[in-house]
Formats: structure tokens, C-alpha cells, sequence
């Protein structure tokens, strides 16, 4: 018994270690990733709006910073979930918004759950676009003016210039690469038998 223990102790300390290892180098390129990628639409957004605007910079870009330039081996930050999961969440969002326009909380509720569903259906989770749902149904009268303009701007655009960025900077360094399919564009192969 005391066997089993001590082994299983000495497992939990490994995994513990290899958990909390800090890698400066994927921490830099980590950092350099998401200042640039936001730091680049921001820019866009400063030139062409008030401060008070932000119509390209929204809050759904910071979480898919997190993923893109954080974890990028994960599945959920691929470029097929990046803007896929962005453009089908952007087009569902927009759409509850037209259909129930004064129900906030009804429009919020079904556009983010309706947006999860299409989302596992088109194979492009990505748990960011749930805010961008969200944020066509509660942003502000600005943005909610935009209809389907919002599904291209900022949202098209935004994950177009956060994965131009996280292709360019994730691959940097020979410890690091991005996307893991490096065929990702050739979408049409995929659904071929």
C-alpha cells in the first residue's frame, strides 16, 4: 500500500513539475503574438474611430489571442475554427439580434446557444465566438447599427489579421509551428472520399 503511495506521489510531483515549468521562450513569443495581433487592430481602430468607437477591436478577440498565440496546438485555435467559428457565431449573432430585437436576454441566450450548436455542426469550435454571438446582441447601438456589416467588419477582418499574425510569429522559432495542418487553406480536400 505504502508502494502504490509513494508512486503515485512521485507521479502527481512529475506531473506538477512538467505543468509549471516556465518557458520564457514560449512566453515571448506568446506575448509578441497577442501585442501584435491586438495591437494591430487596435491601431486600425484608433485611425479610423474615436476612442470611444472600438468597432474593430472586440472583447472576443482577446480570448482567441489566448488560444491562437497561447496554446496554439490546440484544435479550437486551428485557422478553421479561428474564422470559422468567428464568421458562423458573427452570422448567428446578427440574425437573433434582426429576429428578436427587444428581448436582450432572450437574443443573448439563443444566439450564443444557437451559435455552440452550428459551430460543433461546421466542425469550427472556437469557444471565443460565443462572445462574438453575444457581443452582436449587447454591444452598443454602434455596433448593433452595423447588421451584417459585423460579420465583416470587425469580425472577418479581426480573425483575418489575428491569424495572419499567429502564422507569422508561431513560426518563429523551431519549437514552435502553426497551424498544425499546414494544408489548412486547401478547405475543399477535406469533404472529398
Amino acid at each position: 500500500m505504502r508502494k502504490r503511495i509513494r508512486k503515485h506521489l512521485r507521479t502527481a510531483k512529475y506531473i506538477v513539475y512538467k505543468e509549471t515549468l516556465i518557458d520564457f521562450k514560449e512566453h515571448f513569443w506568446t506575448f509578441i503574438g497577442a501585442f501584435v495581433g491586438v495591437g494591430i487592430i487596435g491601431l486600425l481602430n484608433s485611425k479610423y474611430f474615436t476612442a470611444n468607437d472600438n468597432l474593430f477591436l472586440i472583447g472576443s478577440f482577446g480570448a482567441s489571442s489566448v488560444l491562437i498565440y497561447g496554446i496554439i496546438n490546440s484544435p479550437l485555435a486551428q485557422p478553421r475554427n479561428l474564422v470559422g467559428g468567428h464568421l458562423v457565431c458573427a452570422i448567428v449573432g446578427v440574425t437573433v439580434h434582426k429576429l428578436i430585437p427587444g428581448e436582450v436576454w432572450l437574443a443573448a441566450a439563443l444566439s450564443v446557444s444557437l451559435s455552440i450548436v452550428l459551430m460543433q455542426i461546421t466542425k469550427t469550435l472556437h469557444p471565443p465566438g460565443g462572445a462574438t454571438a453575444l457581443i452582436a446582441n449587447i454591444g452598443s447601438a454602434k455596433i448593433q447599427s452595423l447588421g451584417y456589416l459585423y460579420v465583416l467588419s470587425p469580425v472577418l477582418s479581426g480573425a483575418c489579421i489575428l491569424l495572419m499574425v499567429a502564422i507569422i510569429v508561431n513560426n518563429r522559432t523551431s519549437h514552435r509551428s502553426y497551424p498544425n495542418n499546414k494544408k489548412w487553406y486547401r478547405v475543399w480536400h477535406r469533404y472529398r472520399r
